[in-house]
């Protein structure tokens, strides 16, 4: 049987004596603890609970050695506050004009990822793909999502080649899915645009495979099926003859 090293008995008592068990633990008091839970929080700086706002307003409270830290720390939020801005920075499908194309597009931000649906509204696809991407705009608003009127950007767009989705990046075209098959399909899901748009970099997903991947092996599987049994039939109907 397991000996409570806590346990009042003289035999602990003994063997604590020669060092085999330690100290027996004594247990903490409710004021004690509570007392030491203050002290922590009173080691907290007030400023560190403060929004910018509350800082400006309370600048006459603080002395000068205070104050050196509040700047350094105010210095501090406003860098994270302007990076996760810039993180943030887009988060809606945004209609464009083909005259804003080139300022909003080939010469958008450096390093910021473009994505351009170039839609008809008459086309059942195209108000699908824009619906997929207003999801997605706000998944990702670190990257810039512009739909466009194909014909304001493309005199004479084929309606063959709708839906267009460009994917530029440094004024440079890294991907693009011309028509119906290459976007994916009638019955395009979301989370499959999610992927193509993630495979050629312009968004991180956190899918972990091509969600499309199961409906094919489901049809190669079916295809593997329907071969076999029909080699089957046909060796039975010759062995019949």
């Amino acid at each position: 049987m397991q000996t409570d090293p806590n346990e009042d008995t003289e035999w602990n008592e003994i063997l604590r004596d020669f060092g085999i068990l330690p100290p027996k633990e004594e247990p903490k008091d409710e004021i004690e603890e509570m007392v030491l839970r203050l002290q922590k929080e009173a080691m907290v700086k007030p400023y560190e609970k403060m929004t910018l706002a509350e800082l400006k307003e309370a600048e006459d409270e603080f002395d000068d050695e205070d104050m050196k830290a509040i700047e350094i720390y105010r210095e501090k939020r406003l860098q994270e506050w302007k990076a996760l801005k810039k993180k943030q920075k887009f988060g809606e499908l945004r209609e464009i004009s083909g005259n804003q194309y080139v300022n909003e597009v080939t010469n958008a931000e450096k390093d910021v990822w473009v994505i351009i649906h170039l839609y008809r509204s008459s086309i059942p696809l195209c108000l699908l793909v824009n619906q997929h991407l207003s999801l997605l705009a706000r998944k990702f608003p670190e990257t810039k999502f512009v739909k466009a009127i194909a014909n304001s950007c493309i005199e004479h767009y084929h309606d063959n080649c709708l839906p267009t989705i460009f994917v530029y990046k440094n004024g440079q075209i890294e991907g693009k899915f011309i028509g119906i098959i290459e976007c994916g399909g009638i019955n395009l899901k979301l989370e499959e645009l999610e992927w193509k748009l993630a495979e050629v970099g312009a968004i991180q997903t956190d899918l972990e495979e091509n969600p499309k991947k199961a409906i094919v092996d489901v049809m190669v599987s079916s295809i593997r099926n329907t071969s076999i049994y029909g080699d089957s039939d046909s060796s039975n109907s010759d062995t019949l003859k």
